[in-house]
Protein backbone atom coordinates (compact mmCIF):
# COMPACT_ATOMS: atom_id res chain seq x y z
CA UNK A 1 0.00 0.00 0.00
CA UNK A 2 1.61 3.25 -1.06
CA UNK A 3 1.95 6.32 1.14
CA UNK A 4 -0.82 8.30 -0.57
CA UNK A 5 -3.39 5.57 0.02
CA UNK A 6 -2.39 5.37 3.69
CA UNK A 7 -2.78 9.14 4.05
CA UNK A 8 -6.19 8.99 2.37
CA UNK A 9 -7.32 6.24 4.74
CA UNK A 10 -6.07 8.18 7.78
CA UNK A 11 -7.79 11.37 6.67
CA UNK A 12 -11.03 9.51 5.97
CA UNK A 13 -10.88 7.83 9.36
CA UNK A 14 -10.27 11.17 11.00
CA UNK A 15 -13.25 12.70 9.25
CA UNK A 16 -15.38 9.71 10.26
CA UNK A 17 -14.34 10.15 13.91
CA UNK A 18 -15.17 13.87 13.76
CA UNK A 19 -18.59 13.11 12.27
CA UNK A 20 -19.32 10.57 15.01
CA UNK A 21 -18.26 13.06 17.70
CA UNK A 22 -20.34 15.81 16.07
CA UNK A 23 -23.45 13.62 15.88
CA UNK A 24 -22.95 12.43 19.46
CA UNK A 25 -22.73 15.94 20.85
CA UNK A 26 -25.09 17.62 18.36
CA UNK A 27 -27.95 18.02 20.90
CA UNK A 28 -25.62 19.74 23.39
CA UNK A 29 -24.21 21.94 20.62
CA UNK A 30 -27.69 23.00 19.57
CA UNK A 31 -28.80 23.74 23.14
CA UNK A 32 -25.67 25.84 23.71
CA UNK A 33 -25.35 27.68 20.42
CA UNK A 34 -28.75 27.76 18.67
CA UNK A 35 -31.32 30.24 20.04
CA UNK A 36 -34.53 28.49 21.05
CA UNK A 37 -36.66 30.49 18.61
CA UNK A 38 -35.07 28.48 15.79
CA UNK A 39 -35.75 25.05 17.26
CA UNK A 40 -39.13 24.90 15.54
CA UNK A 41 -37.26 24.42 12.27
CA UNK A 42 -35.40 21.35 13.57
CA UNK A 43 -36.64 17.77 13.04
CA UNK A 44 -38.71 16.38 15.93
CA UNK A 45 -36.39 13.37 16.13
CA UNK A 46 -33.44 15.67 16.80
CA UNK A 47 -35.25 17.76 19.41
CA UNK A 48 -36.28 14.56 21.19
CA UNK A 49 -32.60 13.78 21.82
CA UNK A 50 -31.92 17.12 23.50
CA UNK A 51 -31.98 16.12 27.15
CA UNK A 52 -33.88 13.55 29.18
CA UNK A 53 -37.29 15.16 29.05
CA UNK A 54 -40.71 13.90 29.90
CA UNK A 55 -43.96 15.16 28.42
CA UNK A 56 -45.30 15.46 31.98
CA UNK A 57 -44.17 16.82 35.32
CA UNK A 58 -43.22 14.14 37.84
CA UNK A 59 -45.68 13.08 40.52
CA UNK A 60 -44.44 14.13 43.95
CA UNK A 61 -46.68 11.90 46.09
CA UNK A 62 -48.91 8.88 45.84
CA UNK A 63 -52.37 9.93 44.75
CA UNK A 64 -55.45 8.02 43.70
CA UNK A 65 -58.57 9.63 42.29
CA UNK A 66 -60.76 7.05 43.99
CA UNK A 67 -59.25 7.89 47.39
CA UNK A 68 -59.33 11.70 47.20
CA UNK A 69 -62.68 13.44 47.56
CA UNK A 70 -62.64 16.97 46.21
CA UNK A 71 -65.70 17.85 48.28
CA UNK A 72 -63.73 17.10 51.45
CA UNK A 73 -61.03 19.57 50.38
CA UNK A 74 -63.49 22.45 49.99
CA UNK A 75 -65.70 21.60 52.96
CA UNK A 76 -64.22 24.33 55.18
CA UNK A 77 -64.18 27.25 52.78
CA UNK A 78 -67.25 28.79 54.43
CA UNK A 79 -65.11 29.86 57.38
CA UNK A 80 -63.23 32.22 55.10
CA UNK A 81 -66.15 34.60 54.90
CA UNK A 82 -65.81 35.28 58.61
CA UNK A 83 -62.00 35.15 58.71
CA UNK A 84 -61.23 37.68 55.98
CA UNK A 85 -62.44 41.02 54.73
CA UNK A 86 -64.75 41.04 51.77
CA UNK A 87 -63.99 44.58 50.61
CA UNK A 88 -63.52 44.76 46.82
CA UNK A 89 -59.93 45.53 45.87
CA UNK A 90 -59.19 48.68 43.86
CA UNK A 91 -58.56 48.14 40.16
CA UNK A 92 -55.16 49.79 40.32
CA UNK A 93 -53.90 47.55 43.11
CA UNK A 94 -50.65 45.82 42.23
CA UNK A 95 -48.93 42.87 43.87
CA UNK A 96 -46.37 44.41 46.21
CA UNK A 97 -44.40 42.02 48.41
CA UNK A 98 -44.06 42.79 52.08
CA UNK A 99 -40.86 44.55 53.08
CA UNK A 100 -41.13 43.55 56.72
CA UNK A 101 -38.00 41.63 57.77
CA UNK A 102 -38.66 38.01 58.80
CA UNK A 103 -37.97 36.79 62.29
CA UNK A 104 -34.37 35.71 62.88
CA UNK A 105 -35.38 32.09 63.32
CA UNK A 106 -36.81 31.96 59.81
CA UNK A 107 -35.30 32.19 56.36
CA UNK A 108 -36.13 34.18 53.27
CA UNK A 109 -39.24 32.21 52.42
CA UNK A 110 -41.62 33.98 54.76
CA UNK A 111 -45.38 33.40 54.56
CA UNK A 112 -46.12 36.91 53.33
CA UNK A 113 -43.10 37.26 51.11
CA UNK A 114 -43.44 33.84 49.50
CA UNK A 115 -46.82 34.69 48.06
CA UNK A 116 -45.71 38.08 46.80
CA UNK A 117 -45.24 36.96 43.24
CA UNK A 118 -48.92 36.86 42.35
CA UNK A 119 -50.68 38.19 45.45
CA UNK A 120 -52.58 41.46 45.55
CA UNK A 121 -52.16 43.67 48.64
CA UNK A 122 -54.65 43.70 51.46
CA UNK A 123 -57.82 45.51 50.42
CA UNK A 124 -58.32 49.06 51.61
CA UNK A 125 -61.53 49.37 53.68
CA UNK A 126 -64.13 51.64 52.17
CA UNK A 127 -65.29 54.59 54.30
CA UNK A 128 -68.60 54.10 56.10
CA UNK A 129 -71.64 55.55 54.44
CA UNK A 130 -75.06 56.40 55.75
CA UNK A 131 -76.62 55.83 52.35
CA UNK A 132 -77.89 52.27 51.90
CA UNK A 133 -76.22 50.48 48.99
CA UNK A 134 -78.86 49.64 46.39
CA UNK A 135 -79.17 46.03 45.30
CA UNK A 136 -77.33 45.01 42.15
CA UNK A 137 -79.70 45.53 39.22
CA UNK A 138 -80.68 42.58 37.06
CA UNK A 139 -78.32 42.49 34.06
CA UNK A 140 -79.75 43.54 30.74
CA UNK A 141 -80.28 40.72 28.24
CA UNK A 142 -77.27 40.25 25.99
CA UNK A 143 -77.52 40.67 22.22
CA UNK A 144 -77.11 37.43 20.28
CA UNK A 145 -73.88 38.75 18.80
CA UNK A 146 -71.54 41.70 19.14
CA UNK A 147 -68.13 42.68 17.89
CA UNK A 148 -65.74 45.46 18.90
CA UNK A 149 -64.38 47.30 15.88
CA UNK A 150 -60.95 48.90 15.65
CA UNK A 151 -58.62 46.20 16.97
CA UNK A 152 -55.68 45.32 14.73
CA UNK A 153 -53.79 42.07 15.07
CA UNK A 154 -50.02 41.77 14.98
CA UNK A 155 -47.77 38.74 14.72
CA UNK A 156 -45.86 38.19 17.94
CA UNK A 157 -42.09 37.94 18.02
CA UNK A 158 -40.57 34.81 19.54
CA UNK A 159 -42.48 33.79 22.67
CA UNK A 160 -43.92 37.28 22.94
CA UNK A 161 -47.67 36.67 23.14
CA UNK A 162 -47.88 38.34 26.58
CA UNK A 163 -46.54 41.77 25.56
CA UNK A 164 -48.15 41.58 22.11
CA UNK A 165 -51.70 40.96 23.35
CA UNK A 166 -51.28 43.72 25.90
CA UNK A 167 -50.22 46.19 23.22
CA UNK A 168 -53.11 45.19 20.93
CA UNK A 169 -55.47 46.48 23.61
CA UNK A 170 -53.27 49.43 24.56
CA UNK A 171 -53.25 50.50 20.90
CA UNK A 172 -57.04 50.08 20.75
CA UNK A 173 -57.36 52.62 23.57
CA UNK A 174 -54.95 55.05 21.86
CA UNK A 175 -51.68 54.13 23.58
CA UNK A 176 -49.04 53.68 20.83
CA UNK A 177 -46.78 51.26 22.77
CA UNK A 178 -45.44 48.49 20.54
CA UNK A 179 -44.79 44.88 21.55
CA UNK A 180 -41.00 45.26 21.77
CA UNK A 181 -41.27 48.29 24.04
CA UNK A 182 -43.66 46.43 26.34
CA UNK A 183 -41.41 43.35 26.21
CA UNK A 184 -38.38 45.39 27.27
CA UNK A 185 -40.14 45.88 30.61
CA UNK A 186 -42.20 42.69 30.91
CA UNK A 187 -39.48 40.30 29.71
CA UNK A 188 -36.14 42.06 29.26
CA UNK A 189 -34.63 38.65 28.52
CA UNK A 190 -35.99 37.76 25.08
CA UNK A 191 -35.80 34.04 25.97
CA UNK A 192 -38.12 34.51 28.98
CA UNK A 193 -40.91 31.98 28.56
CA UNK A 194 -43.63 33.59 30.63
CA UNK A 195 -45.29 36.91 31.41
CA UNK A 196 -47.97 36.48 34.07
CA UNK A 197 -51.27 38.39 33.87
CA UNK A 198 -50.52 40.26 37.11
CA UNK A 199 -47.27 41.48 35.53
CA UNK A 200 -49.22 42.87 32.57
CA UNK A 201 -51.64 44.68 34.89
CA UNK A 202 -48.66 45.98 36.88
CA UNK A 203 -47.09 47.30 33.70
CA UNK A 204 -50.26 48.99 32.47
CA UNK A 205 -51.01 50.58 35.85
CA UNK A 206 -47.46 51.80 36.47
CA UNK A 207 -46.12 52.60 33.01
CA UNK A 208 -49.13 53.86 31.03
CA UNK A 209 -52.04 56.26 31.46
CA UNK A 210 -54.50 53.36 31.27
CA UNK A 211 -55.67 50.97 33.99
CA UNK A 212 -55.87 47.20 34.21
CA UNK A 213 -57.24 44.51 36.49
CA UNK A 214 -56.52 40.77 36.49
CA UNK A 215 -59.08 38.29 37.80
CA UNK A 216 -59.69 34.54 37.77
CA UNK A 217 -62.82 32.39 37.54
CA UNK A 218 -64.34 34.29 34.63
CA UNK A 219 -67.03 32.77 32.46
CA UNK A 220 -68.35 33.14 28.96
CA UNK A 221 -71.25 35.39 29.94
CA UNK A 222 -68.77 37.79 31.54
CA UNK A 223 -66.73 37.86 28.34
CA UNK A 224 -69.87 38.71 26.40
CA UNK A 225 -70.89 41.49 28.81
CA UNK A 226 -67.46 43.11 28.66
CA UNK A 227 -67.37 42.84 24.88
CA UNK A 228 -70.88 44.27 24.56
CA UNK A 229 -69.79 47.22 26.70
CA UNK A 230 -66.81 47.82 24.41
CA UNK A 231 -63.99 46.26 26.46
CA UNK A 232 -61.71 43.72 24.75
CA UNK A 233 -60.70 40.94 27.15
CA UNK A 234 -57.40 39.06 27.19
CA UNK A 235 -57.68 35.49 28.44
CA UNK A 236 -54.90 33.08 29.38
CA UNK A 237 -55.37 29.57 28.00
CA UNK A 238 -53.66 26.36 27.06
CA UNK A 239 -52.51 25.68 23.52
CA UNK A 240 -51.85 22.11 22.46
CA UNK A 241 -51.23 21.38 18.76
CA UNK A 242 -50.68 17.70 19.57
CA UNK A 243 -53.60 16.61 21.73
CA UNK A 244 -52.40 13.00 21.84
CA UNK A 245 -49.81 13.94 24.47
CA UNK A 246 -48.61 17.04 26.27
CA UNK A 247 -45.41 17.43 24.23
CA UNK A 248 -46.62 20.48 22.34
CA UNK A 249 -48.57 22.09 25.20
CA UNK A 250 -47.91 25.76 25.93
CA UNK A 251 -49.66 28.62 27.64
CA UNK A 252 -51.03 31.31 25.34
CA UNK A 253 -52.97 34.59 25.43
CA UNK A 254 -55.96 35.47 23.27
CA UNK A 255 -57.59 38.87 22.87
CA UNK A 256 -61.35 38.26 22.67
CA UNK A 257 -63.33 40.99 20.93
CA UNK A 258 -66.56 39.47 19.63
CA UNK A 259 -69.05 36.61 19.92
CA UNK A 260 -71.95 35.08 18.02
CA UNK A 261 -74.46 32.86 19.81
CA UNK A 262 -75.87 31.60 16.51
CA UNK A 263 -72.50 30.17 15.46
CA UNK A 264 -71.37 29.63 19.08
CA UNK A 265 -68.02 31.28 18.44
CA UNK A 266 -65.84 33.96 19.97
CA UNK A 267 -63.89 36.27 17.69
CA UNK A 268 -60.27 36.54 18.79
CA UNK A 269 -56.99 38.12 17.85
CA UNK A 270 -54.50 35.25 17.93
CA UNK A 271 -51.01 36.74 17.82
CA UNK A 272 -49.49 33.35 17.02
CA UNK A 273 -51.85 31.91 14.42
CA UNK A 274 -53.30 35.09 12.93
CA UNK A 275 -54.94 36.17 10.75
CA UNK A 276 -52.59 39.10 10.14
CA UNK A 277 -52.94 40.09 6.49
CA UNK A 278 -54.68 39.48 3.20
CA UNK A 279 -52.65 36.33 2.63
CA UNK A 280 -54.42 34.79 5.63
CA UNK A 281 -57.75 35.76 4.11
CA UNK A 282 -57.02 33.35 1.28
CA UNK A 283 -56.84 30.58 3.92
CA UNK A 284 -60.48 31.20 4.81
CA UNK A 285 -60.19 33.90 7.50
CA UNK A 286 -61.16 37.55 7.44
CA UNK A 287 -59.32 40.33 9.19
CA UNK A 288 -62.61 41.61 10.60
CA UNK A 289 -63.58 38.25 12.13
CA UNK A 290 -60.11 37.51 13.49
CA UNK A 291 -59.70 33.85 14.36
CA UNK A 292 -63.00 32.35 15.52
CA UNK A 293 -62.94 29.74 18.28
CA UNK A 294 -65.96 27.76 19.40
CA UNK A 295 -67.47 28.19 22.84
CA UNK A 296 -66.46 24.59 23.56
CA UNK A 297 -62.83 25.25 22.58
CA UNK A 298 -62.58 28.38 24.71
CA UNK A 299 -64.08 26.67 27.75
CA UNK A 300 -61.78 23.65 27.45
CA UNK A 301 -58.50 25.55 27.11
CA UNK A 302 -59.41 28.53 29.30
CA UNK A 303 -60.08 26.10 32.16
CA UNK A 304 -56.40 25.12 32.05
CA UNK A 305 -55.58 28.55 33.48
CA UNK A 306 -58.40 28.75 36.03
CA UNK A 307 -60.41 31.02 33.70
CA UNK A 308 -57.94 33.86 34.22
CA UNK A 309 -58.31 37.12 32.30
CA UNK A 310 -57.39 40.76 32.41
CA UNK A 311 -59.05 43.94 31.18
CA UNK A 312 -57.33 47.16 30.13
CA UNK A 313 -59.45 50.30 30.19
CA UNK A 314 -59.30 54.10 30.54
CA UNK A 315 -59.38 55.15 34.23
CA UNK A 316 -62.59 57.10 33.73
CA UNK A 317 -64.33 53.85 32.74
CA UNK A 318 -63.32 52.01 35.91
CA UNK A 319 -66.77 52.14 37.52
CA UNK A 320 -68.27 50.67 34.36
CA UNK A 321 -65.77 47.78 34.36
CA UNK A 322 -66.33 47.19 38.08
CA UNK A 323 -70.10 47.07 37.62
CA UNK A 324 -69.72 44.37 34.96
CA UNK A 325 -67.28 42.33 37.05
CA UNK A 326 -69.54 42.51 40.10
CA UNK A 327 -68.73 42.05 43.76
CA UNK A 328 -68.12 38.31 43.45
CA UNK A 329 -65.13 38.86 41.18
CA UNK A 330 -63.87 42.05 42.78
CA UNK A 331 -63.59 40.38 46.16
CA UNK A 332 -60.63 37.99 46.46
CA UNK A 333 -62.26 35.75 49.05
CA UNK A 334 -65.50 35.23 47.17
CA UNK A 335 -63.70 34.82 43.87
CA UNK A 336 -61.46 32.01 45.14
CA UNK A 337 -64.29 30.38 47.06
CA UNK A 338 -66.30 30.22 43.86
CA UNK A 339 -63.24 29.03 41.93
CA UNK A 340 -62.76 26.16 44.39
CA UNK A 341 -66.40 25.15 44.13
CA UNK A 342 -66.28 25.35 40.35
CA UNK A 343 -63.18 23.14 40.28
CA UNK A 344 -64.92 20.65 42.55
CA UNK A 345 -67.89 20.61 40.18
CA UNK A 346 -65.58 19.89 37.24
CA UNK A 347 -63.91 17.10 39.22
CA UNK A 348 -67.30 15.61 40.06
CA UNK A 349 -67.92 15.39 36.31
CA UNK A 350 -64.48 13.93 35.58
CA UNK A 351 -62.30 12.77 38.48
CA UNK A 352 -59.31 12.46 36.13
CA UNK A 353 -59.40 16.07 34.98
CA UNK A 354 -55.89 17.08 36.03
CA UNK A 355 -56.51 20.75 35.28
CA UNK A 356 -59.58 20.86 37.52
CA UNK A 357 -57.50 19.37 40.35
CA UNK A 358 -54.81 21.96 39.65
CA UNK A 359 -57.40 24.75 39.74
CA UNK A 360 -58.70 23.42 43.04
CA UNK A 361 -55.17 23.47 44.44
CA UNK A 362 -54.68 27.02 43.19
CA UNK A 363 -57.95 28.29 44.70
CA UNK A 364 -57.33 26.66 48.08
CA UNK A 365 -53.75 27.92 48.21
CA UNK A 366 -54.92 31.46 47.42
CA UNK A 367 -57.47 31.21 50.22
CA UNK A 368 -54.64 30.12 52.51
CA UNK A 369 -52.64 33.19 51.52
CA UNK A 370 -55.59 35.48 52.21
CA UNK A 371 -56.64 33.98 55.55
CA UNK A 372 -53.48 32.37 56.89
CA UNK A 373 -55.47 29.16 57.52
CA UNK A 374 -53.04 26.23 57.34
CA UNK A 375 -55.82 23.82 56.35
CA UNK A 376 -56.13 25.52 52.99
CA UNK A 377 -52.44 25.00 52.23
CA UNK A 378 -52.67 21.35 53.23
CA UNK A 379 -55.77 20.74 51.13
CA UNK A 380 -54.27 22.72 48.27
CA UNK A 381 -51.14 20.54 48.39
CA UNK A 382 -53.32 17.42 48.31
CA UNK A 383 -55.14 18.71 45.22
CA UNK A 384 -51.81 19.46 43.52
CA UNK A 385 -50.58 15.95 44.37
CA UNK A 386 -53.61 14.55 42.60
CA UNK A 387 -53.15 16.83 39.61
CA UNK A 388 -49.51 15.84 39.17
CA UNK A 389 -50.30 12.15 39.55
CA UNK A 390 -52.85 12.42 36.73
CA UNK A 391 -50.28 14.04 34.44
CA UNK A 392 -49.59 17.75 34.00
CA UNK A 393 -47.78 19.06 30.92
CA UNK A 394 -44.07 19.50 31.55
CA UNK A 395 -44.34 23.23 30.84
CA UNK A 396 -47.19 23.84 33.32
CA UNK A 397 -44.93 25.51 35.90
CA UNK A 398 -43.63 27.95 33.34
CA UNK A 399 -46.92 29.77 33.83
CA UNK A 400 -48.62 28.82 37.11
CA UNK A 401 -46.66 28.55 40.34
CA UNK A 402 -49.05 27.91 43.21
CA UNK A 403 -47.82 24.31 43.83
CA UNK A 404 -44.53 25.77 45.02
CA UNK A 405 -46.36 27.88 47.61
CA UNK A 406 -48.63 25.06 48.81
CA UNK A 407 -45.65 22.73 49.26
CA UNK A 408 -43.58 25.45 50.92
CA UNK A 409 -46.31 26.22 53.45
CA UNK A 410 -46.59 22.52 54.29
CA UNK A 411 -42.84 21.99 54.70
CA UNK A 412 -42.36 19.99 51.51
CA UNK A 413 -39.20 21.75 50.37
CA UNK A 414 -37.70 18.82 48.50
CA UNK A 415 -40.87 18.50 46.43
CA UNK A 416 -40.43 22.16 45.46
CA UNK A 417 -36.87 21.46 44.37
CA UNK A 418 -37.89 18.33 42.47
CA UNK A 419 -40.51 20.25 40.50
CA UNK A 420 -38.10 23.11 39.82
CA UNK A 421 -35.41 20.71 38.64
CA UNK A 422 -37.90 18.91 36.37
CA UNK A 423 -38.76 22.27 34.85
CA UNK A 424 -35.09 23.18 34.43
CA UNK A 425 -34.42 20.04 32.37
CA UNK A 426 -36.02 21.82 29.43
CA UNK A 427 -33.86 24.69 28.12
CA UNK A 428 -37.02 26.77 27.87
CA UNK A 429 -37.71 26.16 31.55
CA UNK A 430 -34.31 27.64 32.35
CA UNK A 431 -35.69 30.96 31.19
CA UNK A 432 -38.50 31.20 33.74
CA UNK A 433 -37.46 33.42 36.63
CA UNK A 434 -40.13 32.06 38.97
CA UNK A 435 -38.50 28.60 38.81
CA UNK A 436 -35.29 29.93 40.35
CA UNK A 437 -37.22 32.14 42.75
CA UNK A 438 -39.17 29.29 44.34
CA UNK A 439 -36.22 26.93 44.27
CA UNK A 440 -34.30 29.61 46.16
CA UNK A 441 -36.96 29.67 48.87
CA UNK A 442 -36.83 25.88 49.20
CA UNK A 443 -33.04 25.92 49.48
CA UNK A 444 -33.19 28.65 52.10
CA UNK A 445 -35.56 26.60 54.24
CA UNK A 446 -33.18 23.67 53.94
CA UNK A 447 -30.40 25.88 55.26
CA UNK A 448 -28.52 26.29 51.97
CA UNK A 449 -28.34 30.07 51.97
CA UNK A 450 -25.57 30.21 49.38
CA UNK A 451 -27.62 28.06 47.01
CA UNK A 452 -30.67 30.20 47.70
CA UNK A 453 -28.78 33.40 46.95
CA UNK A 454 -27.51 31.89 43.71
CA UNK A 455 -31.07 30.97 42.68
CA UNK A 456 -32.38 34.45 43.43
CA UNK A 457 -29.50 35.95 41.44
CA UNK A 458 -30.34 33.70 38.49
CA UNK A 459 -33.95 34.89 38.64
CA UNK A 460 -32.77 38.50 38.51
CA UNK A 461 -30.40 37.77 35.65
CA UNK A 462 -33.41 36.65 33.66
CA UNK A 463 -35.57 39.61 34.67
CA UNK A 464 -34.03 42.51 36.56
CA UNK A 465 -37.52 43.90 37.22
CA UNK A 466 -38.68 40.78 39.06
CA UNK A 467 -38.70 42.54 42.42
CA UNK A 468 -39.76 39.61 44.65
CA UNK A 469 -36.42 37.94 43.88
CA UNK A 470 -34.57 41.12 44.81
CA UNK A 471 -36.36 41.31 48.18
CA UNK A 472 -35.55 37.65 48.85
CA UNK A 473 -31.91 38.07 47.81
CA UNK A 474 -31.48 41.13 50.03
CA UNK A 475 -32.76 39.19 53.02
CA UNK A 476 -30.62 36.12 52.40
CA UNK A 477 -27.54 38.30 51.99
CA UNK A 478 -28.32 40.01 55.29
CA UNK A 479 -28.22 36.72 57.27
CA UNK A 480 -25.58 34.57 55.60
Amino acid sequence: MNQKIKQLINVSAGFLILIIIFITFLPQIIETMVPAQYWAYLPDALIATMGERSDYLPAVAEANAAEVNAADLVADIAIVAEAASTTPIPATATPIPTETAPAESQTAAQPDESSAVEQAPSPTPLPPTATPIPPTPTPEPLPVSHRIEGLKNEAQKFNNCGPTNATLVLNFWGDPTDQLTAASYLKPNTQDRNVSPWQVSDYVNQETALSSITRANGDQELLKRLITAGFPVVIEKGYDPNVENARGWYGHYLTVFGYDDGQEIFNTMDTFLGPFNERDVQAGFTLEDGRPYTYEYIDYYWQQFAYTFYVIYPPEKESEVFAILGDDLLDDVTMWQSAAQRAQSNIDKDAENQFAWFNLGTALTRLGEITGEQTFYENGATAFDQSLALGLPSRMLWYQHRPYIAYMKTGRYQDMINLADATLVDPGGRNVEETYYYKGHALSFQGDLNGAANSFEQALELNEFFYPAQFALDYVNSIR
